[in-house]
């Protein structure tokens, strides 16, 4: 299959793109299509209640965005930019600056007058840089008191309340961006779905900047994926395999729990307890080993997100579900409405 990247292109009107988190998370629209004929149906979030049944599981990623963006000042008093992006352990993180030029080696920064300081470490051979982080107390404690959340670049509003970048159930802190497919669920609607009989397992993926990283070759095989750390625990492997067992329905909530389960399946040749890496790229031709249905957010043409529902349905069925979503007026990207597929 030769497909290029263009083929994963559409306009959208820019009007579409949301700019802020709706006022009660479940009364987004979902739209629902079925995934071998692309039949679609309207509906918002909460009647995920008359469409899932008892005995499917849902698959939900609990990572936790940081407040990863961290303005401060050289060693010159000049403003610069860090955007955390994954812990190295001992202090250190890898991370973006800008701007970079003068963030050398050796480069010493300060963040909330001094409360935070930072030394260069290394500068990588991609540009991004380690960077050795010092405060009085406990890093994370001080970070949700200086850093911002790292907002996509296509979100120009300011956010007024960090945890509507955050899900309802997230715990395990470790993401640079929010797996979104998650922000529509309330701790109500989730209660429900678990007294209805429906199985709700965690694992952790712990997404990074890659995630807005455009595909740059042509040819779709040719794109090198971003790395992610994952884990899939033992309580959620054997809710997952007792689910399979009994018939019910493995639905992924977001890209990111598709790319986990995906990647156990493939590394084991089963759902198991793991912990590791990923750089799974998923594209139409993926013959999918654990996953049934798929909750996702509309997103960026040319990514590898639309490429990966692709996969899961058909190029011609999303594309097709797109330029309905566009017509209807959908709300697109981490902030809008979303789509269920079975």
């Amino acid at each position: 299959m030769n497909l290029t990247t263009k083929d994963f292109s559409f306009a959208l009107p820019e009007e579409l793109i949301a700019q802020s988190p709706i006022l009660n998370r479940d009364t987004s629209r979902m739209m629902v299509m079925d995934r071998k004929s692309g039949e679609l149906t309207h509906r918002h979030f909460f009647d995920l209640l008359q469409v899932v049944r008892p005995g499917d599981c849902l698959v939900l990623n609990n990572s936790r965005v940081l407040p990863a963006r961290l303005l401060g000042t050289d060693s010159k008093g000049y403003p610069v930019e860090v955007l955390l992006l994954k812990d190295r352990g001992e202090g250190a993180w890898e991370c973006i600056v800008y701007p970079g030029k003068k963030c050398r080696e050796g480069a010493m920064l300060s963040f909330g007058e001094g409360l935070l300081r930072g030394q260069v470490l290394q500068v990588k051979e991609d540009g991004n840089r380690l960077i050795s982080f010092a405060c009085e107390g406990l890093f994370l404690e001080c970070l949700e008191r200086l850093g911002a959340m790292p907002l996509p670049p296509y979100i120009k509003e300011k956010l007024s309340c960090k945890e509507r970048y955050q899900t309802v159930y997230a715990k395990v802190p470790g993401s640079a961006a929010a797996p979104t497919a998650g922000l529509h669920f309330t701790d109500e609607l989730l209660s429900k779905l678990a007294d209805m009989g429906v199985t709700i397992a965690y694992l952790t993926l712990h997404v990074g900047l890659g995630t807005f990283r455009p595909v740059k070759v042509s040819n779709v095989t040719e794109h090198v994926m971003h790395s992610e750390e994952f884990s899939l625990p033992e309580e959620a492997a054997a809710k997952i395999l007792a689910a399979k067992a009994a018939g019910g329905r493995i639905i992924a909530v977001g890209t990111t729990a598709v790319r986990t389960l995906e990647t156990v399946a493939a590394r084991y040749g089963t759902i198991c307890a793991a912990h590791g890496e990923t750089a799974i790229f998923i594209y139409p031709g993926h013959a999918f080993l654990a996953v049934d249905g798929i909750i996702t957010n509309f997103h960026l043409p040319e990514s590898t997100l639309i490429m990966l529902v692709s996969a899961f349905s058909s190029r011609e069925h999303v594309l097709r579900a797109y330029e309905a979503a566009i017509a209807e007026k959908y709300r697109f990207y981490s902030f809008g409405d979303c789509m269920l597929l079975l």
